[in-house]
């Protein structure tokens, strides 16, 4: 048990998760007090030793359910023991296949006898009984292939496309109509409330199927392996340049609570900066209770002016997803700067404060940008040569020593003068100047890319693909 529990805490680590020692020696010392057959307990307390946020919740599940697939109780010669997923489940089956699962029984179990299973299941809302079915449709309907290196997602599509479930709620919700004729038609609100209690129970068979799936995975191939085929990156890690609709929607939610996160931190450490000078008539009165010896100095607390900040974003192609998070972030936090403008451009370079001084969401501000900016000059592709020289002409004068200014974009000239004076010009009157880079630095150079002649002007450029490293950097910002 504290070899599996070493390799769980193992691929906690690969996916992401902090787990200190600390964290692996309460999750050891949990397991003595946790019935081992009681997976849901087992999970639970594990999960309240070493998972830290919500967002990486998922992650802790899919890698516990790797892990902790097979039964606790697994005999030596392999043969899932009492506590096992779906051992002691075969008497719910019908007939005569009672106690012939072993071997290839499974595979007697005609079509319409395991579509009769599946309705009775979820119109009781049987949880042993669907996992009976889970394991049946698996066998039946998955083909899983031994030894193939993949993560099961197809083999799930296949069982869930044979079992066809949104025929079985259509049938379920008609008979539970048909059976309240008698008390009168249901309203719009029974008929929804029942519709999505249905719904309910078929998610869990859903979930129990994909259980059955990585459990006969492992088996076959081992847990690392599996996770390995199919671990995931947290929120925070996602690749903000590649990721699909669904991982932009994860990345727009953990926005708000790292703000919040991000604007705390800085106000603490603000606040918590180091001592000022001497002071010496403090340091002279607080020695009167040591008999006029100085024991405890005093110093001057100093008063660290907030920055400005000036954002000047690339909003083209791919890199437009960074810029938006990226807007998005800075602005989530404004109140740790004294002042936050932003510019957005393509080839041409528009002001977009004015929205974000508008809108109580960021968010909101940032959709406006994408329809309402200006940023169009000549043909709409990238010269940052001419948006940068546009910027200078019209803003300059605004950028003073207490200014730090963020370029944002990957720097992409599409073979067009790079006008990098501008930024030796800028780097002069500002307090610092970051560049901060979606793309991988392998990619730095490469084609039409002169992030090398912007790069020798400022204080830095940065590697900024997530929001892990977004993160840390605004959080240095001074």
């Amino acid at each position: 048990m504290l070899n599996l529990l070493s390799g769980f805490v193992e691929e906690l680590r690969r996916a992401g998760l902090p787990v200190s020692l600390t964290e692996h020696l309460d999750a050891a010392e949990a397991v003595h007090h946790i019935p081992i057959e009681d997976r849901e307990a087992l999970k639970y307390a594990l999960g309240a030793t070493m998972v830290k946020s919500a967002s990486h919740w998922h992650a802790f599940e899919t890698a516990f359910d790797i892990y902790f697939a097979r039964g606790l109780g697994t005999g030596e010669d392999g043969t899932p023991g009492p506590g096992a997923p779906g051992q002691g489940d075969e008497s719910r089956l019908p007939g005569d296949q009672r106690g012939q699962q072993g071997g290839g029984a499974m595979d007697q179990t005609t079509p319409e006898e395991l579509a009769a299973l599946l309705y009775q299941a979820l119109l009781q809302g049987d949880q042993p009984l669907m996992r009976v079915v889970a394991r049946q449709a698996v066998t039946r309907f998955a083909g899983i292939e031994p030894g193939r290196p993949v993560g099961g997602t197809y083999y799930l599509y296949r069982t869930l496309r044979n079992l066809d479930l949104d025929a079985v709620l259509a049938r379920l919700v008609g008979q539970a109509k048909r059976e309240r004729e008698d008390e009168g038609d249901l309203s719009m609100l029974d008929e929804r409330l029942l519709g999505d209690e249905y719904r309910g129970r078929i998610d869990q068979l859903k979930k129990a199927v994909e259980d059955e799936i990585r459990r006969r995975l492992v088996e076959d191939r081992g847990a690392e392996a599996l996770a390995k085929s199919i671990r995931k990156p947290l929120p925070e890690d996602l690749d903000v340049m590649h990721a699909t609709r669904d991982e932009l929607a994860t990345l727009q939610r953990a926005l708000r609570p790292l703000s919040r996160k991000l604007a705390v931190r800085l106000a603490r450490r603000r606040r918590h900066r180091r001592r000022g000078p001497l002071d010496f008539r403090a340091t002279v009165r607080r020695s009167l209770s040591t008999g006029g010896v100085p024991v405890e100095p005093r110093f001057r607390h100093p008063r660290p002016a907030k920055p400005e900040i000036v954002v000047i974003a690339d909003i083209s192609g791919s890199v437009a997803s960074f810029a938006r998070f990226t807007l998005h972030l800075v602005y989530a936090i404004q109140s740790q700067f004294s002042k936050v403008r932003s510019f957005v451009f393509v080839d041409g370079l528009d002001e977009v404060t004015r929205f974000f001084e508008r809108a109580d969401d960021p968010a909101d501000a940032v959709q406006k940008i994408n329809t309402e900016a200006d940023v169009v000059w000549v043909d709409g592709h990238s010269d940052y040569g001419h948006a940068l020289g546009v910027f200078f002409d019209h803003f300059g004068g605004e950028v003073t020593h207490r200014t730090s200014v963020l370029v944002l974009g990957d720097a992409r000239n599409n073979y067009h003068a790079s006008e990098d004076w501008v930024l030796a010009e800028l780097r002069k009157k500002a307090r610092h100047l970051y560049w901060l880079n979606p793309e991988p630095k392998d990619y730095w150079g490469s084609g039409d890319s002169i992030i090398s002649e912007y790069g020798r002007h400022c204080d830095a450029v940065v590697e900024c693909r997530t929001l892990r490293q977004l993160e840390r950097f605004v959080g240095d910002l001074e």
